[in-house]
């Protein structure tokens, strides 16, 4: 079972106690006093003090810097929290508890130990602005602390990577950390790195990063690949097939596969027999993508199509992904459904997901208003326990039982009409929608009814913050795309708690149980009054995709009644919501189906991934000793044997023809093969080929260094390697991502779709070593060399 708490655990309330008896001390202390405790503690870390015993004493100086710098000192509450999460925890704390104000504590105990030291939301704005803020605090204890996303309007390459990572404490958001980490494995030399390594991690809104971000992998793109008019082809065929014929559907409408008879079909359309042979696998891989774009991919939930073409949105937030793509050529399988211009299909040249990256951290911790719901998931993949932090003040918010609907329209009547009814009287309502499409929809019905309003979805994210801060005042009425705007305080307007605090008006219930939760938490924070409610109606997604079969059957029998008697009600089928118990349950069980089905896709996206880590850190740790290594002689004699044992393995009797082309065409092209061989190479006797081919190589690299000198010779040797494994590692990534497309679609064929993965994946990266010895002994024995008047070489590869 997980290390779950509701209540905090009596161990932490004594260290909490402890804090709060050394606050005179340090009250009474100067300025220049106080800041001298950082160097003292640094002194003591030196000596050989563990961070531990330092927490106390380290955590009060923070708490006192907080008052005189921000004008602000933590309660017991937040000092309860930085204990909690300084212990490898997650806290969580209630909207409005000062989280912000909380990670002051941890982040200056762990700046003390130099770089390494990030705390990482998933909000470019928030990170930004808490790094000025917060970061008055530590700058003024003595610790550099700098903001790891570029200011609202400058370039992210104007960024000084290496000022930034060399920082005590670094505020930075996940996607931003995750790619910088890829280019800093990209890096040509040693002294182009700039990542300090992974000490402390801690993660604002956890769950948001490690759950609802978590099958979105972080991808760097590289050259574009030859332009395919295979999409348009794919996506013509796949409108021509019909569900549950020639394809099905899980019933959450996220898995897809094609049927025996949908097989037969497609290769009828196409005028061709054996469409799943190795021989036309490039075009059922389009068919399968085209398939997956029109049947798990909705308009305005899962993407949106504007002037930028396809943009892929956020489900938690409903914010646009900018600059992010579907990979491996799914996304160009919905530009061609959408029919707008298929963009280039560019190779992957490095891949990660969160879960990989922040698993890298040795110390991780993380805080959140909604994670006991999710404690299970948190402690089994990232080792992570849930703690409960009491309030500072007791909630006054009510939250109202859920309102069942026939249909969406009955719903959408009685939300305005709710509106309307709070909107006279001035107080505050925030109404949540799940998608941009109903978002878009509630604003235009708000607009007839002539209620001013403020809308906040996909469309509108760059005065997200803004919007959201002005949700509190009197009057005002604010429609929004599920948790857009998570992180920004709603304050209360003057006169607004006399009213009942801020309203919130869900319009369907979420995939989870805990975005719902944090949808609530945006009313009745710290101790302020609110009030919430959700309503559901039985034509909802989630009821839809997630609902019992007596649901789909019962909402068929409506429908025909309806269509055969319009106009009249029907007796016989009533909409029993509030007496019967089962419809009580409606909404909770679709709710707990969703979220299994989410907990499964993680688990499956961290499986795949994990093969694709073991191969990624074998190349990363290659690289870094290739870039760091004072010689190469180890790791090229390990290439040349590797060559020459995969043309043996191809040759295991070579003929002297085969012989010559290998070593024309890999080893010397000026060479006169013929002598060579004759004097030689012995044919009666096979083994010794392979030692014959791997002297050719060293004589001819020593007769290519003969005018050059040491430090160019490595530095040259260095280049070919590092040239040779990231070409070899590009063409390996991309191949992972085609491989599981194609694995996926077995499972309709009694195949288990992750070991057949895990067996080509590790065949393909056997064949990648292959490739890349190959490669690099190309590199290094056939480019060309032009030496310039000022010394330096200009080198021409093959």
């Amino acid at each position: 079972m997980p290390f779950t708490h509701h209540r905090t655990p009596e161990r932490y309330v004594r260290q909490m106690r402890a804090v709060a008896a050394l606050a005179s001390k340090y009250q009474d202390m100067s300025d220049e006093e106080l800041k001298s405790q950082t160097d003292l503690f640094r002194e003591q870390l030196a000596a050989g003090k563990s961070l531990d015993s330092l927490k106390i004493q380290a955590f009060a100086v923070a708490r006192e810097a907080d008052r005189r710098v921000l004008g602000m000192f933590p309660f017991d509450v937040q000092v309860l929290g930085a204990l909690v999460m300084q212990d490898g925890n997650v806290a969580e704390m209630q909207t409005g508890e000062g989280k912000t104000l909380t990670a002051t504590l941890p982040m200056y105990l762990n700046g003390l130990t130099g770089s390494g030291n990030f705390l990482v939301t998933a909000n470019e704005y928030l990170a930004y602005r808490d790094a000025q803020e917060m970061g008055k605090v530590y700058r003024w204890l003595g610790l550099t602390a700098v903001a790891g996303v570029p200011a609202t309007g400058e370039d992210p390459h104007d960024r000084d990577l290496h000022k930034i990572y060399q920082a005590d404490i670094v505020y930075t958001t996940n996607s931003t950390l995750g790619f910088d980490y890829l280019m800093d494995n990209l890096s040509g030399t040693a002294d182009e790195r700039f990542l300090q390594g992974f000490h402390f991690a801690l993660l604002d809104e956890i769950d948001a990063v490690l759950l609802d971000s978590a099958q979105m992998p972080l991808v760097i793109s590289g050259a574009p690949r030859v332009r395919s008019n295979l999409f348009e082809i794919a996506d013509q065929v796949i409108c021509l097939l019909r569900e549950d014929v020639d394809f099905e559907r899980s019933n959450d409408h996220k898995k897809v596969w094609f049927t025996p008879c949908g097989i037969d079909h497609m290769e009828e359309y196409l005028g061709l027999e054996d469409l799943l042979s190795e021989r036309h696998r490039t075009l059922y891989r389009h068919l399968v993508l085209a398939l997956k774009a029109h049947q798990t991919l909705t308009r305005d939930r899962d993407y949106v199509v504007d002037e930028d073409g396809v943009s892929l949105l956020d489900l938690s937030n409903g914010r646009k992904l900018a600059g992010m793509k579907l990979e491996a050529g799914l996304h160009q399988a919905l530009e061609a459904k959408e029919a707008v211009p298929v963009s280039n299909q560019t190779r992957t040249m490095a891949s990660i997901t969160f879960q990989n990256l922040f698993r890298m951290f040795s110390h991780l911790s993380g805080m959140t208003g909604t994670a006991m719901t999710d404690a299970a998931e948190l402690q089994e993949t990232y080792r992570l326990s849930v703690i409960s932090i009491p309030t500072n003040k007791p909630s006054q918010r009510i939250d109202l039982p859920d309102q069942l609907y026939n249909s969406t329209s009955e719903k959408l009547e009685h939300a305005v009409a709710l509106v309307k009814q709070a909107y006279q009287q001035g107080r505050p309502v925030l109404i949540e929608t799940g998608s941009v499409s109903l978002s878009n929809l509630f604003s235009r019905i708000l607009l007839r009814e002539e209620i001013p309003h403020n809308l906040l979805n996909a469309r509108s994210a760059a005065k997200e913050a803004l919007i959201v801060k002005e949700a509190g005042q009197l009057g005002a009425v604010t429609v929004a795309t599920s948790m857009a705007g998570r992180g920004t305080d709603i304050k209360l307007g003057k006169g607004v708690k006399e009213l009942g605090g801020l309203l919130v008006v869900g319009t369907e219930r979420m995939n989870s149980a805990r975005v719902d939760n944090q949808l609530r938490g945006r009313s009745g924070r710290q101790g302020a009054p609110g009030k919430t409610v959700f309503l559901v109606s039985i034509e909802d997604s989630i009821l839809l995709e997630h609902g019992p079969n007596w649901l789909r059957r019962y909402r068929r029998r409506a429908a025909a009644y309806k269509r055969d008697h319009p106009g009249a009600g029907n007796p016989r089928i009533r909409m029993p919501f509030w007496g019967k118990y089962r419809f009580r349950r409606l909404i909770t069980q679709a709710q707990h189906n969703a979220e299994k089905g989410d907990r499964q896709s993680r688990t499956q996206t961290l499986q795949y991934a994990e093969i694709m880590r073991v191969q990624r850190d074998t190349i990363y740790a290659t690289r870094q000793q290739i870039m760091t290594a004072p010689t190469l002689d180890d790791q090229l004699t390990s290439v040349f044997k590797m060559a020459t044992r995969s043309f043996m393995q191809q040759h295991p009797h070579p003929t002297r023809s085969e012989l010559a082309d290998y070593v024309l065409n890999t080893i010397d092209n000026h060479l006169v093969v013929a002598d060579v061989i004759d004097q030689d190479w012995r044919p009666d006797q096979p083994k010794q080929t392979a030692p014959f081919l791997q002297q050719l190589m060293v004589d001819q690299l020593q007769k290519k260094f003969e005018n050059i000198n040491q430090d160019q010779q490595v530095y040259f040797e260095r280049m070919c390697l590092l040239k040779s494994l990231d070409n070899a590692w590009i063409d390996q990534v991309d191949m992972l991502q085609q491989l599981r497309q194609i694995a996926t679609s077995r499972s309709t064929a009694q195949h288990d779709p992750l070991l057949e993965y895990l067996k080509d994946g590790r065949k393909a990266f056997a064949e990648m070593k292959q490739a890349f010895a190959h490669q690099t002994v190309k590199n290094l024995l056939l480019s060309e060399f032009q030496f310039k008047a000022d010394g330096s070489i200009d080198v021409t590869y093959p």
